[in-house]
């Protein structure tokens, strides 16, 4: 060995160990792929991960949860949807923004509403922009809702690539779930190509062209929110295993509470038949299923960062009410559980434990700190970041700094829900109804379902949260309710 080595120059050596050394530094700089993906109206029970009683079929997203990390105490920044993608492209509460409502929703009930922000400003650093200034490649595909104006559309907020994300919020006006699309940024396929397919296949066309670079993906499903359509062979599939359940002829609604005196009560789904939105559920997640192939056989799984939550709780109250939230309260549009809390999946090797699983309340302001922590980007200094990095969660901690969470939703929503406020902290949350400062609170740990009203029993613990809430919308500057003409002046914080 000592003859061998004499044998070639020290110089010759050194110049082996670098280009070694070089190339193993490579391989171990090279940063974390990410991606994200975003299922719109999605509820919580909806998967089988969180539902092992579910009626849908969602096999890849269950083995997502199954090698990653499962948050129980997921929540979106608001119960509809726009305000929520705000909230996971800044790490900002929409409130900051006034963005508050879904964009261009206006619907008055005994007051106007507040005024409402249809629009993510130019200005905001989002997550896209942050990882494109570190050298990644990034990609959107689906639905973005986040502006009215092309200049405000994805490709405007740092994605190279735009499939199908502009100003609408659904597959609406002449569009659908099936070639043609009447999409201004998505050219139509094979007539009767399914939206829901072709948005994977374009991720997975896009991880497939950027293997050797860095990237960030942001796949954002236009399913599951109406209109209701699904492939007819999944639709009949749901439709034989509801008859086979014997819930085909079953009674699956109930009445939800009056919101104010007088008001016509909305129905609320309380079982899951219904065959199509089965379908486009399980349609949606064997698309998920198809990006995580496309990792596994391009040998990326194991360096690439996967997410998946939804923008609000799950549609049970309006519009079709197609699922159901039980044991969860309300739906989309409710401050409720059942509109707030979501499916909230990161996998993200080297961190999290395959099956593990975290009770400690996170929200959707979470994964702009936690992504770029896990990938090294760094933060742009200027504005306020609201959302906390989950790394010490994913690594296996207990708890995080942060002690309570924030909801401001001044507005009369299409599902049926009442403009108010809530803060969660630990297993109490408050809710307070902006047009006559009610409030209820409720004890998450014994009464899941919000049905036990706590307040007058704990009026101390009321006071607290309620003067925390009031001082978080001050540190916000939220809005509120305003007065119609020559009607009454409604409540805000301190009258």
């Amino acid at each position: 060995m000592v003859a061998m080595l004499r044998f070639f120059s020290i110089p010759f050596l050194l110049s082996v160990l670098l280009v070694f050394s070089s190339e193993c530094g490579a391989v171990q700089s090279q940063k974390p792929n990410v991606v994200f993906v975003l299922v719109d109206d999605l509820g919580y029970m909806d998967i089988g991960a969180n539902n092992p009683r579910t009626f849908y079929e969602t096999p890849n997203i269950d083995g997502l949860a199954d090698t990653g990390l499962r948050f129980t105490n997921g929540y979106a920044a608001n119960p509809v949807c726009s305000p929520t993608r705000y909230s996971i492209m800044t790490g900002r509460y929409p409130s900051r923004v006034d963005a508050t409502n879904f964009f261009a929703g206006a619907r008055a009930g005994r007051f106007l509403p507040a005024v409402l922000n249809d629009r993510m400003p130019l200005d905001e650093w989002t997550l896209a922009e942050a990882f494109k200034a570190s050298g990644y490649s990034t990609f959107f595909a689906g639905k973005w809702h986040l502006g009215p104006t092309e200049e405000y559309w994805p490709e405007h907020q740092g994605f190279d690539v735009n499939v199908g994300g502009h100003r609408a919020g659904g597959p609406f006006k002449g569009g659908k779930y099936f070639s043609p699309y009447a999409n201004p940024r998505l050219s139509d396929g094979p007539k009767g190509e399914h939206l829901t397919a072709r948005l994977a296949e374009e991720t997975v066309q896009f991880i497939d062209d950027h293997q050797d670079q860095p990237f960030f993906a942001f796949l954002s499903f236009y399913s599951v929110h109406t209109p209701l359509m699904a492939p007819r062979e999944l639709v009949a599939k749901y439709q034989q295993k509801a008859k086979l359940s014997g819930l085909e002829n079953a009674e699956v609604f109930g009445d939800e509470e009056q919101v104010w005196p007088n008001a016509k009560k909305r129905r609320v789904r309380e079982r899951q038949t219904h065959a199509v939105y089965a379908a486009m559920v399980e349609s949606m997640d064997a698309a998920v299923g198809k990006v995580l192939k496309a990792l596994d056989e391009q040998g990326l799984s194991e360096n690439t960062i996967v997410c998946l939550t939804s923008d609000n709780g799950g549609l049970s109250t309006s519009e079709g009410s197609p699922t159901s939230n039980l044991p969860l309260r309300g739906g989309k549009g409710w401050l409720y559980e059942g509109g707030i809390r979501e499916a909230f999946l990161i996998r993200a090797p080297g961190f999290t434990t395959p099956g593990n699983v975290c009770d400690v309340p996170v929200m959707s302001i979470d994964f702009y700190p936690t992504l770029l922590e896990l990938c090294g980007v760094a933060q742009k200094q200027g504005k306020p970041i609201d959302g906390e990095s989950l790394v010490p969660l994913l690594k296996g901690g207990i708890r995080i700094k942060r002690k309570s969470l924030f909801w401001h939703y001044p507005h009369y929503s299409n599902q049926g829900g009442f403009p108010g406020g809530a803060i969660r902290a630990g297993h109490w949350k408050l809710v307070e109804r902006y047009e006559d400062g009610r409030r209820h609170l409720y004890h998450l740990g014994d009464d899941l379902g919000e049905r036990n009203d706590v307040a007058e029993k704990h009026p101390e613990i009321v006071d607290q949260m309620a003067a925390e809430l009031h001082s978080w919308y001050r540190e916000v500057d939220a809005k509120f309710l305003r007065a119609k003409p020559e009607g009454p002046e409604p409540w805000t914080p301190g009258r």
